[in-house]
Parts: C-alpha cells; structure tokens; sequence
C-alpha cells in the first residue's frame, strides 16, 4: 500500500506534531491502560501516543510504514523505550503478544477495501494475549467531516524552526461512496515553495466495521462515540471501537 507524501517525506512529516498536538483522544487512549501491561500501537506515526504509554511504564511496540515518521518516532525516543517496527498493520510481525493494540489517528480509514482492512485487522488479533482489546477510531461518514475540507475551513498557520511560517490546508477532491479523496497543500511561506499530499481514505459505516470485525474474530465491541467514554449514537462525529479477544 503507497504511504503518503506527507508521512513518508521527512520534511512534511515533521509537521506533522505541531498540526496535531495530543489533545482529548491521546487522554482517551491513555485511559486505556491503567496498569502496566504490553501495547502495540499499529500506525504510530511519530510516536507521540507511543512514547506516553512507554514514559507510563508499560512495554510497547511501535508499528509505522512511512519512513518520515518513523524516523521522527525514533529521533524523539531519546532514551529508546519503545520497540520499532518499520512494517504495515497487515505484515508486521513480533514475538511479543500483547494486551493491546491501538491504530490511533483515523489509521483505520486508510484502509480502503474489506480485504486489506481484514488483513490488518487478523493480524492484529493473531498478536494479542487472550482477553486482549483492539482500540481505534473513523470518522462516522454520517458527520461528513469532509465537506469541510477546503482552504477557508482548514488553513493554519505554524511556526517550525528551521521552516519558518508554513500555511497547512486541505482540499476535498472526490467524493466515491465510501472512499474520499483529498489534497494536503503545504506553503512554506518563508522559502517561497508549495508542496502537495494527496490522499484517499475510507469512511466505512458503524454497521459495516462490526461486519469487519465479526469477519476478524473480535467479540464484545464497546462503541463510543465521543472522548469522554460516551455512547456512539448516529449524530457522533467519531465512531470510536474497543473491541475485545475471547479468552
């Protein structure tokens, strides 16, 4: 699967923390693991999330495919705490087994067919310990967050030494049933350059991610459909899983 031209390159990737600061689902996800306990997060980007649960004392791997953000990952582990896998939710491989696994950031969209979202979703429950939980999040297609995807509703405006000022937006480009094409605009504004990211991801419905992971093997799914721990309901902007291995 292609990664990406603004999580494989390394000079798009690091942005990519100051546009996305841990914020209400970092929290979310933290609380997830009270104990200490053996976690692996499946598209770990830059490790944020990553280090937290290694800097809380809990053994954890980080799964990430694009290079960029890998090597952001490994360079903010200073102290190297976390196991990092160069690999794809799909073909990683570890002889860890884990008490659970996070694909944090809407990773799961970028899965854009049953076939390939099964195939991680498999190879993920293949690794974890009986009882093990799976966590992760979509954006509920019935929000269609992606309407507002355009340069009036989505421009910032960051500071990043040795980048200056750089203009970020997004552009919604297609819309194909569950698959939505969009376009990540980068204006370095101080060294007069304009760098472009196109991306596809899948907005699968809640009814649609059951049959997923009923398909995978995964029972006792808790849907959640806010940060706090809240119920999903129709109006949710995110559908967010935790679903669970039989013992």
């Amino acid at each position: 699967m292609p990664v990406d031209d603004a999580f494989s390159r390394a000079d798009l990737a690091r942005l990519y923390d100051a546009l996305n600061p841990a914020g209400a689902d970092s929290e979310f996800y933290l609380r997830l693991a009270t104990q200490p306990c053996s976690i692996v997060d499946v598209g770990c980007g830059t490790g944020l999330l990553t280090l937290l649960y290694a800097q809380g004392g809990h053994d954890v791997t980080g799964v990430e495919p694009a290079e960029g953000m890998l090597a952001m990952a490994r360079q903010n582990d200073v102290t190297a705490l976390v196991h990092w896998l160069a690999a794809t939710g799909a073909d990683f491989i570890s002889d860890n087994r884990f008490d659970l696994a996070v694909m944090t950031g809407h990773v799961f969209q970028v899965f854009l067919n049953d076939a390939a979202t099964l195939a991680v979703l498999k190879n993920i429950r293949s690794h974890l310990k009986p009882g093990g939980r799976l966590a992760f999040d979509s954006r509920n297609p019935l929000a269609r967050a992606f309407d507002g995807w355009t340069a009036e509703k989505t421009l910032r405006h960051i500071e990043l030494g040795g980048s200056g000022t750089v203009c970020v937006h997004h552009q919604l480009l297609a819309v194909d049933g569950e698959q939505v094409t969009f376009e990540t605009v980068f204006d370095f504004i101080d060294a007069g350059r304009l760098e472009t990211s196109r991306s596809t991801l899948r907005f699968p419905s809640q009814d649609t991610i059951a049959a997923l992971l009923a398909q995978a093997g995964f029972d006792g799914i808790d849907w959640i459909g806010y940060w706090d721990g809240s119920a999903f309901a129709p109006e949710s902007r995110e559908i967010i899983v935790v679903a669970h291995k039989a013992r």
